[in-house]
């Protein structure tokens, strides 16, 4: 499957990895690679129903993250005539993320997963970088605003580049993490991410937010 998708993509132009070598500056990527994939035919009925999938899968508890990156002015990816598909008008790029994991040590590669039909994910894609922002125990409200759509996520948010790529780093957050993008790979209606870390800083301890059945928590003795 994988060897298709990269067939897939190159056939097609579209970047299935970063240059490993130093670059001047971010290289965007492809936003929305769309090869026909499926677990199943068409004419065959799926195994479960997505109601059932999204309720054993909520069984699994994980961290929250904020996935950011730099304004990028060209360009209008999100059909409503703003530039981040959050009504912003070219302003940075951001949402709430919960499918976020490291992925290797040696190079440092961290990955997220993102909706194929995010409004937001082409103005990172554009961007080519983007900051993971792990988000503490107290930060619920945080990342609410930056799970709706159609708003100024970062209005009233108090941020500051990230060193390498410029991308907002939120403020009071207990770690960030800073990328370029290495590669994009689908996953059926989602995109995996993949970024190689250039930059990654930690406040010290701190407890931190958890998501698990529909609901924030937080670790307790």
């Amino acid at each position: 499957m994988a060897a298709t998708v990269v067939r897939y993509l190159r056939s097609v132009g579209s970047p299935t990895s970063a240059p490993t070598g130093p670059v001047a500056g971010p290289e965007p990527v492809d936003a929305l690679p769309r090869p026909e994939l499926r677990a199943v035919r068409a004419d065959e009925r799926a195994p479960v129903s997505p109601a059932e999938f999204r309720a054993v899968l909520g069984n699994f508890a994980s961290g929250v993250t904020v996935i950011t990156a730099p304004a990028v002015e060209d360009g209008d990816d999100s059909g409503d005539g703003s530039k981040d598909g959050t009504g912003a008008g070219g302003g940075p790029a951001g949402f709430a993320c919960q499918s976020f994991a490291s992925l290797s040590l040696d190079p440092p590669l961290v990955t997220f997963m993102v909706a194929r039909t995010s409004t937001t994910w082409p103005r990172i894609a554009r961007a080519g970088v983007f900051c993971v922002n792990i988000l503490g125990a107290e930060q619920g409200a945080l990342c609410r605003s930056f799970a709706v759509s159609g708003a100024d996520k970062f209005a009233g948010v108090a941020h500051q580049p990230a060193p390498v790529t410029g991308s907002p780093q939120l403020d009071a957050v207990p770690a960030w993490i800073d990328c370029r993008i290495h590669a994009v790979h689908t996953g059926g209606d989602h995109l995996i991410v993949v970024g190689r870390v250039e930059a990654m800083g930690a406040a010290g301890e701190g407890a931190p937010l958890l998501f698990h059945k529909g609901r924030f928590g937080r670790f307790s003795d």
